[in-house]
């Protein structure tokens, strides 16, 4: 499976509203606190790899106001998922496009031990806020990233024999519908931002 994925930073209320006007579809608003690790026998930071744990909590009522309905879904319930998360290496120069596996785990705190115990160490944790909307088949994500500010993301999972040009150029389109610059992406992850900011 491949995630092909192009973020640009931009006001989550102004995209907001154009999603709004597109009738656009609000999926849910989600917190997410992402542990990044080191592996003990390469340097993803050469490979350009990523092992992540994400907590993730849902919240339905969240940001009622700004739902495409006006209010939360009904149907949604609070409470917290754990995901273990590997992403490749990019593969595409224009997105950010990489191999990705996913799989939710029963219990974090027993899947961060595992993955200590096989002596991965914590090297970052990124902290969001999350909005989802769906838009012309791709999943709009308004971001809200700690010590990074906001980013809008627009993404799609394909799987390994799909046209990735044409789905990451169907990307670009929902971008310029909402009046946003896919020649201002962004390729690099948060960690690697949050990196940057504070090494």
């Amino acid at each position: 499976m491949y995630e092909v994925e192009v973020k640009v930073r931009a006001s989550r209320d102004a995209v907001r509203k154009r999603l709004r006007d597109a009738d656009a579809g609000r999926v849910e608003g989600v917190t997410q606190i992402d542990t990044y690790y080191d592996a003990p026998h390469r340097d993803f930071a050469e490979t350009d790899e990523a092992l992540r744990l994400r907590r993730e909590t849902r919240d339905p009522g969240a940001d009622d106001r700004d739902s495409t309905d006006g209010g939360a879904d009904p149907d949604a319930t609070a409470g917290e998922t754990t995901k273990l998360t590997y992403k490749g290496p990019l593969i595409d120069a224009a997105s950010k496009t990489r191999e990705e596996h996913e799989t939710a785990v029963a219990d974090g705190d027993a899947a961060a031990a595992i993955v200590e115990g096989l002596g991965f160490e914590s090297a970052a944790v990124v902290e969001k806020e999350r909005e989802f909307f769906s838009l012309d088949g791709y999943t709009v994500t308004l971001d809200r990233v700690d010590g990074l500010g906001e980013f809008v993301e627009v993404e799609a999972e394909v799987d390994e024999d799909a046209d990735v040009d044409s789905v990451r150029d169907g990307a670009f389109a929902v971008l310029r519908r909402l009046g946003l610059d896919p020649d201002e992406q962004i390729r690099t992850s948060y960690l690697g931002l949050l990196l940057d900011e504070t090494g």
